[in-house]
């Protein structure tokens, strides 16, 4: 075969490649917003302040997600309390101070493999541990836990790719300077990675606030008519709720399960796009 034949088939399967590539993204996006759409349509009417300030009821046209969110809520805040500075510090210290030996590459692969366990696997540690174990109960404090030991792989992870991607020159000439490895860290390597790491953080905790399977084996609950006031007390989250109603046969529930959708899809989305604009403030200010 000729150099010119062979150039055109290249770019023939150049041609066609992108071809392809394009109809599954046009595939993808129109699935995905064939649901979103359907989502909005039957649960944005359901809004309304007594659909958020009301507890769940027997009657859909009565029942609310007060309870669930703000259960949701104390549930993240334990998470991020947890697993934020956990995660970031070993994240740190695996990057920058741990020796480069066989424990170290040991801690690393193991660290990698936890990002790809299904979150089940989370909830029945966690329902050995924090339920049986430590004696912790069905409470808010399980479930912060639980999502923590869930997120703090990809924060770890997040973190390394992050200060990793760090020149070494910017080290260097903080090394050269005089300044010490915990003032090189703390002037230089974190400022420069906050956007990365930030990144990871909120696409994390994005993670957590929709999981359903490690809460449900932690005992969260399906249907509860009051509010915690410590973090020992009984939960129930978003998800929760949202299957509760989309699994009872009246129609009415489901729209209710619509709505709750609506609510938790866009928290999700804004954690979002939080973190993208985090990251381009961050990269417009940096400059190497």
């Amino acid at each position: 075969m000729s150099l010119a034949a062979l150039v055109r088939r290249n770019k023939q399967y150049d041609f066609w490649f992108s071809v392809i590539s394009i109809m599954c993204v046009l595939f993808s996006l129109l699935a995905l917003t064939t649901l979103l759409l359907d989502l909005a349509l039957e649960g944005i009417p359901r809004l309304s302040l007594n659909f958020l300030i009301s507890f769940p009821s027997r009657f859909a046209d009565k029942a609310g997600i007060l309870s669930a969110w703000v259960g949701t809520f104390w549930v993240m805040f334990i998470t991020a309390f947890i697993s934020i500075p956990l995660g970031i510090l070993s994240g740190l210290y695996l990057e920058e101070y741990a020796p480069k030996n066989k424990l170290t590459q040991f801690i690393e692969i193991n660290i990698s493999n936890l990002s790809a366990v299904p979150s089940i696997i989370f909830g029945l540690m966690a329902l050995g541990i924090f339920v049986h174990s430590l004696h912790l109960g069905q409470s808010l404090l399980t479930a912060g836990l639980t999502l923590s030991l869930l997120i703090l792989p990809i924060i770890i992870v997040a973190t390394r790719e992050a200060v990793r991607a760090i020149p070494t020159s910017i080290r260097e000439a903080s090394y050269a300077l005089g300044a010490t490895q915990w003032q090189t860290v703390k002037h230089h390597i974190l400022p420069y990675s906050f956007g990365g790491i930030a990144t990871g953080v909120i696409i994390a905790l994005s993670r957590a606030i929709g999981e359903t399977a490690p809460l449900i084996t932690v005992g969260a609950l399906t249907f509860i008519a009051f509010l915690p006031h410590s973090f020992m007390d009984p939960f129930t989250v978003l998800p929760i709720q949202l299957f509760n109603w989309i699994s009872r046969p009246q129609a009415e529930f489901h729209v209710n399960a619509a709505g709750a959708g609506v609510i938790l899809l866009t928290l999700t989305l804004l954690m979002n796009a939080v973190a993208i604009i985090i990251r381009y403030r961050v990269r417009k200010k940096i400059t190497w």
